[in-house]
This record gives structure tokens, C-alpha cells and sequence, in this order.
């Protein structure tokens, strides 16, 4: 998503208004275990769009999310991403 002359919007705005509009969803009932419910939506997306950009390279993958190759490896498991 950029704006109108390009310029990237920064991942952080992009996660500020999702969670935003989720907790303006929720109509004053209660949450609890927000933050990990936030990573775990975002690990799944994060792992495949990042796999697909290396050519599906563990390796690659692995540098470019700066964890090592078994740790990924363990990630792409719990999500059936392997």
C-alpha cells in the first residue's frame, strides 16, 4: 500500500490501523492476550511472503528474517508452511 506519489507507508502505521480497527470492532467487550494473538497473525503472512520472495531458500529466508535455519525451519513446521 503507498500513497499517491509512492512514498511506502511504514509497516508500523500498517499495523497501528489494524489494530485499531480491531479493537473498534470489538464494541467495548473485553480482549486479553492481544499481543500474542498480533504476532501469530502476522508470523503466518511474514514467514510465507518472505519464503516466496527467496525462492522458497531456507537459507535465504532465514538470513533475510535474521533467525537461524532450524528456528525456521520449527516456524514453517508450526504452520505448515514446509
Amino acid at each position: 500500500m503507498t500513497t499517491a506519489n509512492k512514498t511506502p507507508i511504514p509497516l508500523s502505521v500498517q499495523v497501528r490501523l489494524a489494530v485499531d480497527q480491531y479493537l473498534a470492532q470489538l464494541d467495548g467487550h473485553q480482549t486479553t492476550d492481544l499481543l500474542a494473538l498480533v504476532l501469530t497473525e502476522v508470523e503466518k503472512p511474514l514467514l510465507e511472503a518472505t519464503f516466496q520472495y527467496s525462492g522458497y531458500n531456507q537459507t535465504k529466508t532465514a538470513q533475510i528474517l535474521g533467525i537461524s535455519r532450524s528456528t525456521l525451519r520449527k516456524k514453517l513446521d508450526q504452520y505448515g508452511l514446509s
